[in-house]
């Protein structure tokens, strides 16, 4: 079959997704349905908002679903009718089988980790998180159990000391879009032979949850260096928050996205949380084993800033405390 003939159908919801189906697209690939999530309100407004996969499949006049329920008989029927050869997935929900049985290749995913490690839904944050120098991306078959299917492809990709998730995701964005149409060509050309995950299940695993934003509180009792690491794997989203505290004045969430570690600190032998401050330049918080210089942060209803421009106009000095 020709990879023209090949009737695919997309389904994702962010960004990350978006990628992989424009180069589908962009490649002449036939893709005769798009499935995303229902559209939401968002915003003070309530406004309804559309997906960025959503958004981009209008563009591109591509039939779109949005089950409530994937389950649902109407959904069922209305997928049947495109008679897909073939569905990709790519950052979307877990699906039944009953969808993923349905085309006659299967129904592959885009995996944001190496499989075996890293199962979950937020595996480019916790690899920065637990300090990882390497991650990368994987397509696999759908089967029962989440992210445990025969893997198709793998792609390694380093972890540098300059990398957040923020980073990270954009580079493996376009990493995975390169190995969906790879993935696809090999399917249709016989060319691959699968691995199953047991096989390379030879180290302890990490697994990689949902986070939520009580997850993502700082821990000033812990090495400025795991914090270091906590706060680059959660920048720029959800965020790495913490409280400020002088006297009965509370700031939270204070949100931080950007800080580097120091070892001989302005703190010395100060208590956990202590802020340290010139009141213009820096601001250093004195952690479990040596400090963290905060270089980029958010006060609870304002904008993201550098250290100096939120000290020109916010007077911080070292009475106030981190919780």
């Amino acid at each position: 079959m020709e990879k023209e003939a090949l009737r695919i159908v997309f389904m994702g919801t962010p960004d990350f997704a978006v990628e992989s189906l424009k180069r589908l697209v962009e490649k002449n690939y036939q893709v005769v349905g798009v499935i995303t999530m229902p559209d939401k309100p968002a915003g003070r407004g309530h406004k309804i908002q559309f997906s960025a996969v959503k958004q981009y499949a209008l563009s591109q006049n591509l039939p779109i679903l949005q089950p409530e329920k994937l389950k649902d008989p109407d959904f069922l029927t209305a997928l049947c009718r495109w008679e897909a050869d073939l569905q990709i997935v790519v950052a979307f929900r877990m699906l039944p089988e009953v969808v993923w049985d349905m085309p006659r290749y299967g129904t592959f995913n885009l995996h944001a980790s190496l499989l075996p490690q890293y199962r979950g839904a937020a595996p480019i944050n916790w690899a920065i998180i637990n300090g990882e120098k390497m991650t990368g991306a994987t397509t696999f078959f759908l089967t029962h159990e989440i992210d445990t299917g025969r893997i198709i492809l793998q792609r390694s990709l380093p972890i540098t000391s300059d990398d957040n998730a923020g980073s990270i995701h954009d580079k493996l964005m376009v990493l995975g879009a390169d190995m969906v149409t790879d993935t696809v060509d090999r399917i249709l050309q016989g060319n691959f032979s699968c691995i199953e995950q047991e096989k390379l299940e030879t180290v302890p695993l990490h697994t990689a949850p949902k986070i939520f934003k009580e997850d993502c509180r700082i821990d000033w009792k812990l090495s400025a260096h795991n914090i270091h690491n906590f706060i680059r794997g959660l920048s720029p989203y959800p965020a790495a928050w913490c409280e400020w505290i002088k006297g009965d004045v509370r700031y939270s969430p204070v949100k931080i996205f950007e800080t580097e570690e120091v070892k001989n600190s302005t703190a010395g032998n100060a208590s956990i949380g202590t802020i340290s401050t010139d009141g213009k330049s820096f601001i250093e918080i004195q952690c479990g084993e040596n400090s963290l210089r905060i270089l980029s942060l958010q006060l609870p209803g304002k904008k993201r800033l550098s250290v100096s421009e939120l000290l020109r106009g916010f007077s911080l000095n070292n009475d106030f405390t981190c919780l």
